[in-house]
């Protein structure tokens, strides 16, 4: 059984930094897409950013820039690295995984969800 949790999340200002992490069990992540998506109060899940098999990233235009998707094959963990944090941040993020090597930036394009982490950005 594939399993994502996420750790990491909690309250900022804006400027500041977070780091989501992401433990995967159950598949390695080494032949998969990995990524991310949010979801503010009242809106629709959206997408964050994604990293193929092959290590090539793709970023939603409000994070890129800012945000940092990666992998550590040996711990089969994902990570978000959060930086310049603004009050738009404020969401719920959940790690994704695909059995894409490619996968795309809607949410059907991912089989496995996590459970989400709360990251609150305040002025």
């Amino acid at each position: 059984q594939v399993q994502l949790r996420e750790f990491g999340g909690g309250l900022a200002r804006v400027g500041d930094s977070l780091r989501l992490a992401c433990a995967v069990s159950g598949r390695t992540i080494t032949a998969s897409t990995v990524g991310w998506f949010r979801q503010a109060p009242g809106k629709e899940r959206e997408f964050v950013a994604t990293e193929w098999s092959n290590l090539q990233t793709i970023y939603s235009d409000s994070v890129k820039g800012r945000f940092a998707v990666s992998r550590n094959i040996g711990n089969n963990e994902v990570y978000l690295q959060m930086n310049s944090l603004r009050p738009e941040d404020t969401a719920v993020y959940y790690c994704v995984l695909s059995h894409s090597r490619s996968g795309g930036t809607s949410p059907g394009d991912y089989v496995y969800w996590g459970q989400g982490t709360q990251v609150t950005v305040s002025p």
